[in-house]
């Protein structure tokens, strides 16, 4: 099988040089890869250009427009049947490719995603970003370790998609932020069978920072309303649960006015966290980071998902995003 690699990017000519490099080590290299230039100001030309006698690469500009629409327009230069989207700050494994024909050949879907890690060379705060998008402690992130799921929502920073269900569903849609979570729900919708392939792995670094990683789950909260009301059965009581994270946590918080006690229950959650990701880690300094991000990712997604109640559903305002001229940091 071969496949059309596309990779939208903005600003980040240092992850596409890594990415590219990964993909040049390959142990399946029926591929072509399209970069996308996403009206940056810092270009990745240079890069690309490095890298054209050891890839069969495809590199053009277009005005910003966000990920979603840049995808778009990398598919209609993909010569391949078969789609693979990878976000511009990921890394992928030397067997990625091989893992991802297999599965492909024995049992064929037509979309697939793969989940995500952290290699050893990340940051600290980039380790802990991986963990608060990944744990049980936050509801985030691929939990299953089966080889298929029975409508299982790939998203976008690792995704394959047949030209075939790709075209059928018109591509990505025009939401700016959960454009990915949209393609997938249209691609159930539509009838088309999905699958998790636990091998299929990327590196993923994340934001390198907790104010961009605000921003970040802060729209990805907004737009879980925006979903709702295009996709109405998509909203799942989980989606409720950072919200009501926010909730408890500053009743309990005020309560301590009155019982100090109450405090117990914030710390009890804080040492969860700290646990558990200092024993994924193996580091107390990854744990401690571990407690921040989770924190962070809770309240940005739970503020993010109230105010987009607030506005959407209460006031019946339009689709909106915060953090919009930020929207790739």
């Amino acid at each position: 099988m071969q496949f059309s690699v596309i990779i939208p990017v903005f600003n980040r000519p240092d992850e596409v040089d890594e990415l590219l490099e990964s993909l040049t080590k390959q142990t399946y290299r029926q591929f072509e890869v399209i970069v996308v230039e996403d009206g940056s100001t810092r270009k990745c030309d240079d890069v690309v250009n490095k890298y054209r006698e050891k890839l069969s690469v495809v590199y053009f500009e277009k005005p910003n427009s966000g990920p979603g629409q840049s995808r778009n327009a990398g598919a209609e230069k993909a010569k391949y049947e078969y789609l693979v989207f990878f976000d511009s700050d990921c890394i992928i494994p030397k067997n990625y490719f091989h893992e991802v024909n297999q599965f492909l050949s024995n049992h064929y879907v037509d979309a697939y995603g793969g989940p995500d890690g952290a290699l050893p060379t990340f940051t600290t705060v980039q380790k802990a970003i991986n963990y608060s998008m990944t744990s049980f402690f936050t509801t985030g992130g691929i939990r299953g370790g089966k080889k298929s799921m029975d409508k299982f929502h790939p998203r976008s920073f690792n995704l394959g998609v047949s030209r075939k269900a790709f075209d059928a569903i018109g591509g990505y849609g025009s939401m700016r932020f959960g454009e990915d979570i949209d393609f997938s729900l249209r691609l159930l919708e539509h009838g088309f069978s999905t699958a998790l392939i636990p091998e299929a792995f990327v590196y993923h670094k994340r934001r390198t920072d907790f104010k961009k990683f605000y921003r970040q789950v802060y729209n990805s909260g907004i737009a879980r309303i925006n979903l709702y009301l295009a996709h109405p059965s998509s909203l799942k009581p989980v989606h409720l649960l950072p919200s009501l994270f926010v909730v408890v946590m500053c009743f309990f918080v005020l309560c301590a006015f009155i019982c100090p006690y109450s405090l117990l229950i914030p710390l009890l959650y804080c040492i969860a966290v700290f646990a558990d990701s200092s024993s994924q880690n193996r580091s107390i300094k990854v744990g401690l980071y571990s407690i921040a991000a989770a924190w962070t990712q809770l309240f940005g997604y739970g503020l993010g998902f109230l105010s987009a109640v607030w506005n959407r559903l209460i006031l019946k305002k339009g689709e909106f995003g915060a953090f919009e001229k930020k929207f790739y940091e």
